[in-house]
């Protein structure tokens, strides 16, 4: 006897366990790493841990899908949930007997063949399935051959089925659907379809970048090289929509090239506007010359790359465009942008792209673009052709090697290119470029082997609000070191010899010791907590101090790392300020301990707080505690190799002092501290005024008189 329920549900494959840890709960959920714990602890609900590893708690994967889905909590949209299930049930399927490639092409074929019915594929026998593909496809030119390989098809092919259908139901589109599948070939271990590809942000700043937004109606797209079809489709995301383009690819692989034509099918091209072939050629005999064309070049290790075939590929692609076609090219940047041998085959075929007025723009591209190729820096050219009475003999330079591959970034990338585009390669007053400069090709083209890079700051550079502020800086910071000198100068505590007066301790007064954990016991000491704070929202600007292990260790400034009020009050409402005399310390990555005299700070994990009790008898001194503690630690510190020091800080023995001792030393120790802080104050005056004037003497925007005394 069914339940209602039970007769309305698919029949769905008993599914493997996926036990998950509270680390992984958070990266699901999109939360920070505390947050599933705080969940477990207020709502009872939450589900329990299955079991434990390690001391670890795992749960029910699906379990606490169900929670985030039912209650709301979390960042992740429920689509996102419901499809990292399915992916991980694939990632389950996949065994030798069902390698990664047959599991990737079933289940995309899958997928497009529901897109091409317009209904689900599973609740039918795999012959029934196997037909309807012969039906849509009786050339076996895009799905057939990926279903046929499905080994033991009666049972693995219906589960492949009912995860393509829930994968479908889960994303807005069939094509989203394909798309998350193709970005699981990493964690099943198709290396071979993910490596060579740029991350997707650059795949996206390429389509940006490539104006196929801006192309009339019914224009011809192409992408040789095209592998798994990453550019493809983000030319035609890109692109406006109702377009009618005519999509054109090569590649020499030709499971690839029935891949991207799936993956164009789902997208909703018509099949008659696709001509995607096997090889190294566009197909333009059939289809005519592209009006864009978009390529990532091919890697190739640097020991076995020639800087002329690289070019000479380049220039083989500019055989496909006609008056008014652009192309966009990826390739490497020693070969591109970065300095040739003078006069060589390779410089002179470079700057012949100078000279035919087909290079517009060259752009560095920082490490990282390809996530398999660490070490491989990329760079992009725009290319187009122009009839002679067009040219304006300008090139387009930019520089992003020393720029994060973040959205952001490429995105103004993008506007940078699109502003020079639509001006017609000439520039815009109204709009100044962003690490970049416009300048003629003619300056490239008379020094042989230069580097296509930029050579000097834009001309508005020098119009910036912290250009023209710099000899008002300098000026202020010279009248702060005279301030501080002659602070200096006044003080007569400064005038005078310190006087510590330290002499051996007599053999018959021996010091007792106690330790932190005993201070900790009769409550002479309290101990509170850092919190986790996100790197992105510390900065230079901003309400509340923030001490992470560096200001304790004095590698950094206390007060350089600040947080916003804003961020604070709704990012972190259960962290407490310090408050004054507190003793922050830290283990990693050494020992370090550092006394917050005026409090009102935040601290940051794995940096923690000592609190000393006001009524304690006898007092705690922080100044005296904190130097006790640096003096035991050194003593106690990580040997090389060691994970941690031989004593943590609980257990490091000091002396307990008497009062008027403590007193006496803490005395010392404030002398020290007055003395030390006008030193810091001057040394750091000192540093942001040759930091200041050596950034204006670089970038050629400031220039000093002469120094009295001296010739004019």
């Amino acid at each position: 006897m069914t339940t209602a329920h039970e007769a309305a549900s698919p029949i769905v494959p008993e599914m493997p366990a996926w036990r998950i840890t509270y680390a992984e709960i958070a990266s699901l959920a999109q939360v920070q790493r505390p947050v599933p714990t705080t969940w477990s602890r207020r709502h009872p609900d939450f589900p329990a841990p299955v079991a434990h590893e390690d001391g670890r708690p795992l749960f029910d994967a699906r379990a606490v899908v169900d929670w985030l889905t039912t209650t709301g909590r979390g960042n992740a949209d429920p689509r996102h949930l419901r499809a990292e299930l399915a992916l991980h049930t694939l990632a389950a399927l996949r065994t030798p007997a069902l390698p990664a490639a047959v599991l990737v092409g079933a289940l995309t074929a899958l997928i497009c063949l529901r897109h091409q019915l317009d209904a689900p594929v599973s609740g039918q026998s795999w012959d029934a399935v196997l037909a309807q593909a012969a039906d849509l496809d009786p050339e076996d030119t895009f799905l057939s051959t990926e279903l046929r390989a499905v080994p033991d098809p009666d049972r693995t092919g219906p589960e492949l089925a009912v995860l393509a259908d829930e994968l479908t139901e889960a994303a807005y589109t069939p094509a989203e659907a394909f798309d998350w599948v193709l970005e699981a070939r990493r964690r099943l271990g198709f290396h071979d379809l993910a490596a060579d590809e740029p991350t997707p942000a650059v795949v996206r700043a390429l389509a940006a970048v490539s104006g196929v937004d801006t192309l009339d109606e019914g224009s011809l797209i192409a992408t040789p090289h095209a592998r798994s079809g990453d550019l493809l489709a983000a030319l035609h995301a890109q692109a406006a929509e109702e377009s009618g383009h005519t999509y054109l690819a090569c590649d020499p692989d030709p499971a690839r090239v029935r891949l991207v034509r799936r993956r164009m099918l789902v997208r909703g091209v018509n099949e008659f506007d696709l001509g995607i072939t096997e090889g190294e050629d566009l197909p333009v005999d059939d289809w005519g010359y592209p009006h864009l064309l978009v390529c990532v070049l091919p890697y190739e290790a640097a020991e076995t790359r020639s800087p002329q075939a690289v070019l000479e590929r380049v220039q083989a692609l500019t055989d496909y465009l006609a008056d008014g076609s652009t192309a966009v090219v990826l390739g490497p940047a020693d070969v591109l942008v970065r300095p040739l041998p003078r006069h060589g085959e390779a410089d002179r075929l470079r700057r012949s792209f100078l000279r035919d007025g087909l290079l517009k723009a060259a752009v560095s591209l920082p490490d990282g673009a390809f996530p398999y190729r660490p070490g491989y820096r990329a760079a992009v050219w725009v290319l187009a052709r122009t009839p002679a009475e067009d040219r304006t003999g300008l090139v387009f330079l930019s520089d992003y090697s020393a720029q994060p591959l973040t959205d952001p970034v490429l995105d103004a990338l993008a506007e940078d290119i699109t502003i020079w585009r639509a001006s017609g390669w000439r520039g815009d007053r109204r709009h100044e470029p962003r690490h970049a400069v416009i300048v003629p090709a003619k300056n490239l083209d008379d020094r042989p082997g230069a580097a296509f890079t930029t050579q000097h700051r834009p001309t508005t550079a020098r119009y910036t609000r912290g250009v023209i502020e710099r000899p008002a800086r300098i000026s202020d910071l010279e009248q702060r070191l005279t301030e501080l000198y002659e602070q200096a100068r006044q003080r007569a505590d400064l005038r005078e010899t310190l006087g510590a007066r330290a002499v051996l301790r007599p053999e018959d007064q021996p010091v007792r010791r106690t330790t932190v954990r005993r201070l900790l016991v009769e409550r002479r000491l309290r101990r509170r907590p850092g919190h986790r704070i996100a790197e992105e929202h510390l900065s230079a600007e901003g309400h509340y101090t923030v001490l992470t292990p560096d200001e304790v260790l004095g590698t950094a400034r206390p007060g350089s790392r600040r947080i916003d009020r804003g961020v604070f009050l709704t990012g972190y409402e259960h962290a407490q300020f310090t408050e004054p005399g507190d003793i922050v310390v830290t283990t990693s990555p050494r020992f370090g301990a550092y006394v917050d005299e005026a409090g009102l700070s935040l601290v940051a994990a794995p940096a923690r707080i000592l609190r000393v009790h006001p009524d304690a008898d006898p007092p705690v001194l922080p100044r005296v505690l904190a130097a006790l503690l640096r003096a035991a630690a050194a003593e106690y510190a990580r040997t090389s190799g060691a994970v941690r020091a031989s004593r943590g800080i609980e257990d490091l023995l000091i002396p307990e002092l008497s009062r008027d001792e403590a007193e006496r030393f803490d005395a010392v120790l404030a002398e020290l501290d007055s003395r030390a802080t006008l030193l810091r104050e001057q040394s750091a005056a000192l540093d942001d005024l040759a930091r200041t004037t050596a950034a204006g003497i670089a970038d050629g925007t400031l220039t000093l008189q002469n120094l009295p005394g001296t010739d004019d």
